[in-house]
């Protein structure tokens, strides 16, 4: 059978020849001993065991890993450390125990990802595991595993150092970055070229979404530009398996966005359209939570917030803060978002702001410019420099081709004639009128309606302008 669509049931059910091995000296009596009361036994005998005595278990599992070549077994002994973490994760704290400060717990998983790469390794590793590099099972189930294990090492204590190392051992042993530094390596590779093409992405996605809490893996993975291989991933998802990939995806970015490096692609890249196009449509509460805790620490970073209320999403806050969540968490999320919108929207109303955009020559439909209160407030500024502002942005009517800049000039220069007190004479004093005019004939729709407002209110003055719907 291949090895890439093989189950840990199927594994499980193989004889596997253990006295062959003692015979051999491949392993001791005492880890036969072991095999034989763990091996085939009921899941409660197992846990009694584990219970019992854990870390000759893990010992004897991963002298196996490092001793014996043969790939029915290691698929083999892979297989009863996946189902053992996956019926109690927390076993995983096993590996660290201090009675196995003089194993290397970390060595053999990370050499069936990387047999060529690890110089800490024996040299005889080399030629006997090249074969594993096509082993899919067997290099899923070491990085699931490895990844578990690392993210449950504690911290330094009783002379014993977190990354498995005996403080005081004799032989080189795999450091915590080898190990980080590793993973990043391989699961970026999936990302590019899964090796297996439905399990690679998912996987590596998990793994990330477990690693990322760690500095080193968001240096290396930032370092690696393993952030743009994420953007792909993020887009609405139906079946369980898309929701749930979609899930970890949004995880990771959730928690690259506590990393500066990591933020200054995330500003520059599609990811905060995608989040707020998955966001809009999603039902799945915990995708939902993820997305807005994100945007959430997003948005005071940088043009991102001013981003965010370009994209609508004040409107789309507001449409979910109307469904019904029994999350709390997301509740708070929600409400903490739609605060911190309100900031920028009233920072993105200044006058300031507006005098850059038009100085610009770019226009485009933020906030300001339809806010009644910024009108209202700033309608005098504009008299500024003999009215300089105002000159521009009759000037861009001549200048500008960009269909949005000229519906948005258009837009302006009917809300400085409805607000200001004298704006019907100065703008036919500026001569605007013929070159608005110009523009009810033009061939974008959003043009010909802004100038049609603004003739209308130039024509009809503030009294009934006010009554023009946009």
């Amino acid at each position: 059978m291949d090895q890439a669509e093989l189950t840990t049931e199927q594994v499980l059910s193989r004889d596997i020849p253990w006295e062959t091995y003692m015979s051999t000296k491949l392993i001791s009596s005492t880890s036969l001993q072991l095999l034989r009361r763990y091996d085939h036994r009921s899941e409660s005998h197992r846990a009694q065991l584990l219970d019992d005595d854990g870390p000759s278990y893990v010992r004897v599992f991963v002298r196996v890993l490092r001793d014996i070549f043969k790939e029915d077994t290691i698929e083999y002994v892979l297989a009863l450390i996946d189902e053992m973490l996956a019926a109690n994760p927390k076993r995983a704290r096993l590996f660290h125990d201090s009675t196995l400060a003089d194993e290397d717990t970390y060595e053999p998983f990370l050499t069936f990802l990387f047999q060529i790469e690890c110089i800490c390794y024996r040299v005889h590793y080399f030629s006997q595991r090249l074969l594993w590099k096509g082993n899919w099972y067997i290099q899923e189930k070491s990085c699931k595993i490895l990844a578990l294990i690392v993210s449950v090492r504690p911290k330094n204590q009783n002379g014993v150092v977190s990354n498995g190392e005996a403080s005081n051992g004799k032989k080189p042993f795999t450091t915590i970055d080898d190990v980080l530094i590793g993973l990043v390596k391989w699961l970026c590779e999936q990302l590019k070229k899964p090796f297996h093409p439905t399990r690679g992405v998912p996987t590596a996605i998990n793994c990330l979404a477990t690693l990322l809490k760690e500095p080193v893996v968001r240096s290396s993975f930032v370092q690696a530009d393993g952030v743009k291989l994420l953007v792909p991933l993020i887009s609405p998802a139906s079946t369980q398996q898309s929701i749930q990939l979609l899930y970890e995806t949004c995880l990771c970015i959730w928690l690259l966005s506590y990393y500066e490096p990591a933020i200054e692609y995330l500003a520059t890249s599609r990811t905060l359209p995608r989040l707020i196009d998955v966001v809009k449509s999603s039902t799945k509460e915990k995708v939902v939570r993820v997305i807005v805790l994100t945007l959430k620490n997003l948005m005071s970073k940088g043009t991102l917030g001013a981003q965010m209320v370009d994209l609508q999403l004040p409107q789309v806050v507001q449409s979910l803060k109307a469904q019904a969540w029994s999350d709390e968490d997301l509740l708070e999320a929600l409400n903490s978002l739609e605060e911190g919108l309100k900031d920028n929207i009233r920072k993105l109303s200044s006058f300031d702001m507006y005098k850059q955009e038009v100085l610009l020559g770019h226009l485009d439909w933020s906030p300001m410019h339809k806010d009644p209160l910024f009108w209202r407030e700033n309608i005098t500024n504009f008299e500024e420099n003999d009215f300089q502002i105002l000159r521009v942005l009759i000037t861009i009517l001549d200048t500008s081709s960009d269909p949005r800049t000229l519906a948005v000039a258009c837009y302006d220069l009917s809300q400085f004639i409805q607000n200001h007190p004298a704006g019907r004479i100065i703008v036919t004093d500026l001569k605007a009128k013929e070159r608005v005019m110009k523009l009810m004939n033009h061939e974008n729709a959003e043009v010909t309606k802004n100038a049609l407002l603004c003739i209308q209110r130039l024509f009809l003055g503030a009294k009934y302008a006010s009554f023009l719907q946009v």
